[in-house]
């Protein structure tokens, strides 16, 4: 019997091009169960999502009833689908073909939850990045947050999670979701580029408050996240950058320092304090990274 697919697409309505190629790709996926897609407008006029999707069916568009923002958009979603399985997908990325496919055989394997790579797309160059694996552990997603276990790759058994709503300004909640998933049981990884994504776009890119407040969050909601020498110093050079972005040379200095007495060679650091010193400004260090597939 083929399992059913709820596809959820959160969307704010501001993006209408960048939504119809989300919808078109995913409703060409080859499945031969049922899919049920759902857009959720978050603070958008349903009335005029549904006419950005003119011509796209079946696809139906709700407002978003819980919580505003992105978890509560796509919990939203998850609670109006009625199908086995839940697929979550950005408004401005992209499946590609077979990737709804594969991820289904992934999941003949027993796993619950299933991820795969993705083709970061940024300023006209499209670049790979792979997992290495056919498995992320818990452990794997504490050491790196592993930009490839993207939300729009996520696809899951419906009824095992929701996204949580307290995230600050909804940053870190899929990271925090594919941790949680991870915890319950491995995740599956289909190692291929199937999902494009798109950098530039995003709502969060320059958000230096939500960013610290997202990562302060994630090591307050799991402990061993500090108890990882790796993960910390990453999280630690990341506050360290933010806080140098908006000008907090004091807290970009003390996060620096927790950095490096976590991990010696945390590479952030350097680049924190370079921004903290004026030397470059953070949203073109950012732009370098990005252009090379990386985050920082």
């Amino acid at each position: 019997m083929q399992q059913s697919v709820g596809v959820v697409i959160p969307t704010r309505g501001d993006r209408p091009h960048h939504l119809r190629a989300a919808v078109a790709a995913a409703l060409a996926q080859d499945h031969p169960g049922r899919t049920h897609l759902v857009v959720v407008a978050d603070g958008a006029d349903p009335a005029a999502v549904a006419g950005q999707l003119a011509g796209l069916r079946p696809v139906r568009v709700l407002p978003n009833h819980r919580t505003p923002g992105l978890p509560g958009a796509r919990n939203t979603g998850i609670a109006a689908c009625d199908t086995d399985l839940i697929a979550c997908c950005d408004d401005d990325d992209e499946w590609l073909p077979g990737k709804l496919a594969a991820q289904l055989a992934a999941l003949d394997t027993g796993a619950e939850f299933v991820s795969c790579g993705i083709e970061v797309d940024y300023g006209g160059r499209r670049v790979p990045r792979l997992a290495g694996t056919a498995t992320v552990t818990e452990d794997d997603l504490l050491r790196s947050r592993m930009v490839m276990v993207h939300s729009s790759t996520f696809l899951f058994r419906h009824g095992t999670l929701l996204a949580d709503e307290s995230a600050p300004g909804g940053q870190n909640e899929d990271w925090d979701l594919a941790l949680r998933a991870a915890r319950r049981r491995p995740l599956a990884n289909v190692d291929r580029p199937l999902v494009r994504v798109r950098w530039g776009a995003s709502h969060y890119v320059t958000r230096w408050g939500d960013r610290i407040a997202g990562l302060e969050w994630m090591l307050a909601r799991h402990p061993r996240l500090a108890a990882c020498p790796r993960g910390a110093a990453r999280v630690y050079g990341q506050l360290a950058f933010h806080h140098a972005a908006l000008g907090h040379r004091r807290a970009a200095l003390r996060w620096a320092m927790r950095a490096l007495s976590a991990r010696a060679a945390e590479p952030r650091v350097p680049i924190a304090l370079a921004v903290a010193a004026g030397l470059v400004p953070a949203p073109a260090v950012l732009a370098l990274l990005h252009g090379r597939g990386h985050g920082i």
